[in-house]
């Protein structure tokens, strides 16, 4: 079961019209997966997802990611994704 519902996502995006995936076929893996993209939307930033309760948990990272150990950037949770 997904940490949240996707119905968010989906009713955010229309699959003819964008690329981004819209769930399929579990991954071979089993052990939860982490994505950081570069994600050039409308704005670049980047995303960082974590897999859980098979969905991806979502935060877009708008100033870039951090390079140095200890600095911070903010990061907004935004809607799960699927896998």
């Amino acid at each position: 079961m997904p940490s949240q519902n996707l119905s968010e996502y989906k009713r955010k995006r229309d699959p003819k019209e964008t690329p981004e995936p819209f769930g399929g076929k579990k991954g071979k893996t089993k052990e939860p997966i982490f994505v950081v993209q570069r994600h050039d939307a409308r704005r670049l930033h980047y995303d960082f997802r974590l897999e859980r309760n098979g969905a991806l948990a979502s935060w877009a990272v708008p100033k870039g990611v951090p390079l140095q150990p200890g600095q911070q950037h903010l990061a907004v949770h935004v809607e799960d994704h699927p896998l």
